[in-house]
């Protein structure tokens, strides 16, 4: 979710020695104002600098725009040490933590006495537009040694220990210290020429807080020190930064709406699903509703593996840990697991992933090459231990249940079951209206070996077979180095819902290690036993994580086939409730999930109380109604249509059956039906 800034090609600049960038960006005649003002450079190691770093020799460089990604991320980086110097400026016992770039904004901790509340942040931001208004200059200045900068930062704890563990920092951390020299960057009065604040960081940074056009503070939440339960709990305040105030507002207006459907407040408030502090955090509990959402999904996906020739199976809850030992979950991902149950001198886990038990499945009796592809499908429920500042409603739950299967089948057929995977993914994501998506393969990186398994030609093998499939697919995708499962490379298909937030939907691999590990062979034709080629798939992602992303995309107005509520009928007054009934005998003995609202509120506001519940179909019953054996529909669109009831039933049946996505036009089509408008007086 983002404002679309407009792209500007980046340009080449000669640098010679002894000039600062700024004045060669001058001299290309560049601007060095408004949205598209130049930054940073980039030099031929893709390294970004400062506009105010002077060559040595002369070089050559590419000048990069505010508006292009990395021109963005110096943006935000800048803003967020702005809103750090007001921070400090407004509340003395505040220590610094960490303050990156992150997706279309930036976040500072702190750690402070007491939570930051929203009058907190409406003087911050006040104080940041002083900041920005005084023009102060980023100056980069390297530190001697880490002797200089723990003496420099002896006040700050929190950037002692990045001092410390310079060189080994990783992730956001990294925005401060690396392994190249350590810096400080201070912000200057540029009348006075004081340093008037400093901080710990990397940089590159703009040349002037002038530069900063657009910014708005977000919000504040607790987050443990470098993402660890087990350190000090600081105060994060998260804000956002453009290159225009109109680029502002639209984001801004898209995180407005983003909220609005928020699964978790649409869950809420349309009974979908629930938390109770007495099972335990990250484990949801489904409700009716939620759970009718569930079951279409899962009968579809049945339906859908049934007809391409899956087998459906059901693996235990908890494992003996030898099973983990043997896949490599144990010793290497114990802290992603539940901690062990003792039982009988044993101990046993609760599974966090199917495929072991999928492999044991395939090993309960041998198999010829006449059998392959063997395929087999269930919806696992599975169980990892999600750190609890990470979790987030049903899209980062501990418990969740997976749309999962394993194809094992010979290097001949992988290629094409690969595809078929594809496809499939397609399918799905077609017949639900999202047609925004992509892939993201991800491989090893060739520079740092270590996490994966040693075999060479096994890795080119699995990369080919994968990258072959995916060209032929026709589906966009991009490469990501070092993104690799540690037994070969996985393909994410990332989809978009309508207000431009991105999700992970699925993982799926093509896998020649576990065979190996595991001993999965087939009897060949020519009397020999060959190891199977192992492709994972789970286009539906699990339960959790699809339904929240339904819930957000659709803004909880599920298509017919996938609402809980498909119908309600309102009688408008109760010498009608006998009608009403059969009408909704009519549609139950369809198989139509269909409600009957026959209180005694008002018409309008029982018709009210459907459309915020989303109901997609309301139909009406009045006097007309009866005498006529009709109803009158009205859908989400507010379009009323009156039909014979037989044919309301009949369509209704035809909407979900072909889990189409439209409404009471598509009811209209072929029927008798004729716009109406319902009297309320009758």
């Amino acid at each position: 979710m983002s404002a679309r800034m407009p792209a500007v090609p980046e340009e080449r600049v000669s640098a010679p020695a002894g000039s600062s960038f700024a004045e060669a960006v001058k001299a290309a005649g560049l601007t060095m104002s408004g949205p598209n003002a130049i930054v940073v450079v980039r030099d031929a190691a893709g390294t970004l600098r400062d506009l105010t770093a002077v060559p040595a020799v002369d070089t050559e460089v590419t000048a990069v725009p505010m508006s292009s990604p990395d021109g963005l991320a110096v943006l935000r980086h800048s803003t967020a040490h702005v809103m750090a110097q007001a921070v400090q400026d407004l509340f003395d016992e505040a220590r610094l933590g960490i303050g990156p770039p992150i997706e279309n904004g930036f976040y500072y901790d702190f750690d402070v006495p007491k939570p930051f509340q929203a009058e907190d942040l409406e003087r911050i931001q006040a104080r940041m537009r002083e900041i920005v208004k005084q023009g102060q200059r980023f100056r980069r200045r390297v530190l001697t040694s880490r002797e200089a900068a723990r003496e420099e930062l002896a006040a700050e704890p929190f950037k002692l220990e990045l001092v410390d563990i310079k060189g080994e920092a990783s992730g956001a951390a990294a925005t401060e210290v690396g392994s190249g020299e350590l810096t400080m960057y201070d912000n200057v009065d540029p009348r006075s020429g004081e340093v008037v604040w400093t901080d710990l960081c990397r940089g590159p940074h703009l040349p002037s807080t002038h530069l900063i056009p657009a910014f708005a503070l977000l919000r504040n939440s607790a987050a443990y020190w470098r993402g660890d339960e087990k350190n000090p709990q600081l105060q994060r305040i998260y804000g956002t930064a453009w290159p225009t105030r109109p680029a502002l507002k639209e984001y801004l207006t898209a995180l407005a709406e983003a909220a609005k459907r928020d699964h978790r407040r649409i869950g809420e408030d349309l009974d979908l699903f629930a938390f109770s502090p007495e099972i335990g955090k990250g484990l949801p509990l489904w409700l009716p509703n939620g759970t009718i959402i569930r079951d279409e999904l899962e009968g579809w996906a049945r339906q859908t593996e049934r007809r391409l020739g899956y087998r459906r199976v059901v693996t235990p809850h908890i494992t003996q840990e030898d099973l983990y030992f043997l896949s490599g979950h144990l010793p290497y991902y114990a802290e992603d697991l539940y901690a062990p149950i003792q039982i009988e001198g044993e101990n046993y886990y609760l599974k966090p992933m199917n495929c072991p038990h999928h492999h044991m499945v395939y090993k309960a009796r041998p198999k010829s090459y006449r059998e392959l592809p063997y395929k087999i499908a269930e919806y696992g429920t599975v169980y990892r231990f999600e750190r609890s500042g990470q979790l987030h409603g049903l899209m980062r739950a501990r418990g969740f249940t997976q749309n999962d299967a394993h194809i094992y089948c010979t290097r001949e057929q992988a290629k094409e079951q690969f595809l078929e995977v594809m496809r499939m993914h397609d399918e799905y994501y077609r017949a639900l209206g999202i047609t925004d998506f992509y892939m993201v393969l991800a491989l090893r990186d060739p520079a740092n070996t270590t996490k994966y398994h040693d075999d060479a030609q096994m890795w080119e093998d699995a990369e080919r077979i994968t990258r072959e499939a995916m060209d032929e697919s026709g589906i966009p995708y991009v490469e990501e180095l070092g993104g690799a499962a540690h037994y070969g490379p996985k393909v994410d298909f990332i989809i978009r819902s309508v207000t431009g937030k991105e999700f992970a939907a699925s993982t799926n691999q093509v896998d020649l290690y576990t065979p190996q590990r595991f001993d999965l062979k087939y009897h060949d034709a020519d009397g020999t036993d060959k190891q199977v080629v192992v492709i994972h798939r789970a286009p539906l992602g699990s339960h959790e994580r699809f339904v929240a992303f339904l819930t957000e995309h659709f803004g909880g107005a599920f298509p017919v086939w996938l609402a809980p509520e498909q119908v309600r009928v309102i009688p408008i007054m109760p010498e009608l409730d006998e009608y009403a009934e059969t009408v909704s005998q009519a549609l139950l003995d369809a198989d139509v999930r269909v409600d009957v609202d026959a209180s005694d509120g008002r018409l309008p506001a029982r018709v009210r109380t459907a459309v915020t519940r989303k109901i997609p179909l309301i139909v009406v019953v009045g006097r007309r109604e009866v005498e006529e054996g009709s109803v009158s529909v009205r859908d989400r669109s507010g379009q009323e249509t009156s039909m014979p009831l037989a044919d309301f039933v009949r369509r209704v049946r035809e909407l979900i059956d072909t889990r189409s996505l439209e409404g009471a036009g598509h009811l209209r089509a072929g029927s008798d039906a004729t716009p109406t408008e319902v009297d309320a007086t009758d």
